[in-house]
C-alpha cells in the first residue's frame, strides 16, 4: 500500500513526503519531479514547448507507474487529481491524504517560485490560486480518504497527524 499525497502546491506535500518517507522507511516519489527528469526539462518549458496537455499526458504516465508500485509514499502534483485516470490508479493501492491550506497561506508560501507557469491568463496570483484551488476543491475531497490542514502546522506535524491516521 502507497501513501498519497494530494493539494494544491504550497500545502507542504514534498516536505512532509521526505519527513513521512524516512519515519515509515520508504521511497519518496516526486512525481512532478519525476516528469521532469523523464523530459530532461523543467516543467514551465515543458508547457512552454508542448502544452499543457502534454504535461498532463506525462503526468498520468508517471503516476501509473508510481501507483502501480507498493511501499511507497507518493508526493503528487497539485494538477493529478484533473484526471480521473490518475485518482482511480493512486487510490487502488493507496490511502490518499489531502493537505490543505488557506488562500493567503498558500500565497505566502509560493508566491516567489519559479517551478511552475501560470495557470490562467491575465489574473493576480492570489486571484489565480483561489480560482484553481475552487475549481479542484471537489476533485481534491472526492479523491482523498483523509484531509489534513497545514496551515498553521510544521511539516513533522503535518507528518505525526498523517502517521496517526495511516497507523489505524
Amino acid at each position: 500500500m502507497n501513501l498519497v499525497l494530494i493539494g494544491y502546491r504550497g500545502t507542504g506535500k514534498s516536505a512532509v513526503g521526505r519527513i513521512l518517507a524516512q519515519r515509515l522507511k520508504r521511497r519518496v516519489v516526486g512525481l512532478d519531479g519525476e516528469i521532469v527528469r523523464r523530459a530532461g526539462c523543467g516543467i514551465p518549458e515543458i508547457v512552454a514547448r508542448h502544452g499543457w496537455p502534454h504535461f498532463r499526458d506525462l503526468e498520468s504516465e508517471i503516476t501509473a507507474a508510481a501507483a502501480a508500485r507498493d511501499g511507497l509514499v507518493i508526493d503528487t502534483g497539485g494538477g493529478v487529481i484533473e484526471r480521473p485516470a490518475n485518482v482511480e490508479a493512486l487510490r487502488r493501492n493507496g490511502r490518499v491524504f489531502w493537505l490543505t491550506a488557506p488562500v493567503a497561506t498558500i500565497v505566502a508560501r509560493i508566491e516567489t517560485g519559479t517551478e511552475r507557469p501560470a495557470l490562467t491568463a491575465g489574473k493576480s496570483f492570489t486571484d489565480e490560486v483561489a480560482e484553481v484551488l475552487a475549481r479542484r476543491a471537489p476533485l481534491y475531497a472526492a479523491a482523498a480518504h483523509h484531509t489534513i490542514d497545514t496551515a498553521d502546522k510544521t511539516p513533522a506535524q503535518v507528518a505525526d497527524a498523517i502517521l496517526a491516521l495511516w497507523q489505524v
